[in-house]
């Protein structure tokens, strides 16, 4: 990945990640549902990896590596819940170090543990005490997680916007992690969540990228990572975009095998973990809920996931689309790389599953991953088949920077 236009530098980089997405999530993907005109275009117009992969199913290890550009076994984070080194190279720092460029990430970071209310992780500590200033190598970062609380206790600088803005929503999104029912069909995690669409995090994370943006000089190269809570669970967009996909109408997703008989067929024919997560027996404690069995699902609860996954998608590409016409609006378009992936898919009911966890399957390891360069590289659009994994995103920004990658 990193040859491609490597001779060229200097250009400002838009890296936009998402939580928890899959492959088949977008029209360029052969996604059928959800509406994604904004990043089927990026495609279009740049280079579409179609066989890229992660290198961990879940969040922290994968987005260590992003920011490190190295292999789980060499960062360490193998497993959420073990927070990445203070001392880890970042390759925001990097950039900053030996480009000039200035650098923010706005959105989920997830390097350290997350439910932390003794705040003693610094991820967590810098929102307690309202500090967006530098961190890792970011010069501004501030944090928004999948849900605004964990009871009472307000979840990164998102929730505590929501506390001193709009108090009355921060216990209005589904309990993340508690498999509580919810929704139409009574599924987990889900929720036909009343807050207004501009007040939930999706927007708040365009919104903090669009503020950072205009504190850009007009000849400072910047790196900007822009990450999105969504579509990970709980599944709880706004109730007011939720006519977008009606849960009704759709069909159970290709992968579900149909049956209960058939998916227990299926899932005997796998390493044991996976029929023991299916009945209860493997409790699948990094993945999803500890107390949630995917046997009692039933086909609606399926269905209803999936509408809801499939709206997350939309309010997605959407808020892509008001970042990138604010990078238009400062005539930056002509010189801006623009960089597109996820940490790791969902089971979103293949398998007969949901969620994810130790299950080696390209519903959580093949991943969309696009790159838009800058119109200025000269570099045409391209579908690549070759594999691409998290470990090249590093040294292709440095590529685009002009500047040689680091040993690490």
């Amino acid at each position: 990945m990193t040859s491609v236009g490597a001779s060229r530098g200097g250009r400002n980089i838009l890296f936009i990640t998402t939580d928890q997405q899959r492959y088949d999530s977008f029209g360029c993907n052969g996604g059928m549902v959800a509406r994604t005109p904004v990043i089927d275009r990026l495609a279009a117009e740049g280079i579409n990896f179609s066989r890229a992969y992660n290198q961990n199913t879940v969040c922290m290890p994968a987005r260590s590596t992003m920011l490190t550009g190295q292999y789980v076994r060499t960062h360490g984070v193998v497993a959420n819940g073990i927070p990445l080194p203070t001392d880890a190279p970042s390759i925001a720092a990097y950039l900053a170090e030996k480009g000039g460029y200035r650098t923010a990430l706005l959105g989920k970071a997830h390097f350290e543990p997350a439910f932390d209310p003794q705040v003693a992780f610094e991820e967590n500590a810098r929102a307690a005490r309202g500090d967006t200033g530098p961190w890792r190598g970011f010069e501004r970062s501030e944090q928004a997680m999948h849900a605004a609380a964990w009871g009472d206790f307000p979840l990164a600088h998102y929730g505590r916007w929501l506390v001193a803005q709009h108090p009355e929503h921060l216990h209005r999104f589904a309990g993340l992690l508690q498999a509580e029912p919810g929704g139409d069909t009574r599924a987990p995690e889900t929720k036909n969540n009343p807050i207004p669409r501009p007040w939930y995090h999706t927007d708040w994370v365009a919104d903090r990228t669009i503020e950072w943006l205009d504190s850009v000089g007009e000849d400072e190269p910047w790196f900007c990572w822009m990450s999105f809570p969504d579509p990970h669970h709980p599944w709880d967009p706004p109730a007011s975009e939720l006519a977008r996909v009606p849960w009704q109408d759709l069909d159970l997703p290709a992968g579900h095998p149909g049956s209960d008989d058939d998916i227990r067929a299926v899932l005997a024919r796998k390493p044991a973990h996976w029929l023991g997560y299916w009945d209860g027996r493997f409790p699948n404690l990094e993945g999803g809920p500890a107390g949630f069995v995917p046997s009692r699902l039933t086909h609606d609860q399926i269905r209803e996931v999936n509408a809801k996954v499939h709206v997350m998608n939309e309010l997605i590409d959407e808020a892509c689309g008001r970042v990138i016409d604010a990078i238009a609006a400062r005539s930056w378009s002509d010189n801006t790389d623009i960089v597109f992936t996820t940490d790791h898919g969902e089971m979103q009911g293949d398998f007969g599953l949901l969620y994810k966890g130790p299950y080696h399957t390209d519903a959580l390891m093949r991943l969309p991953f696009i790159w838009r360069p800058a119109p200025s590289a000269g570099i045409a659009p391209a579908d690549v088949q070759d594999p691409v994994g998290h470990v090249d995103l590093a040294p292709t920004f440095c590529a685009i920077a002009g500047i040689d990658a680091p040993d690490w």
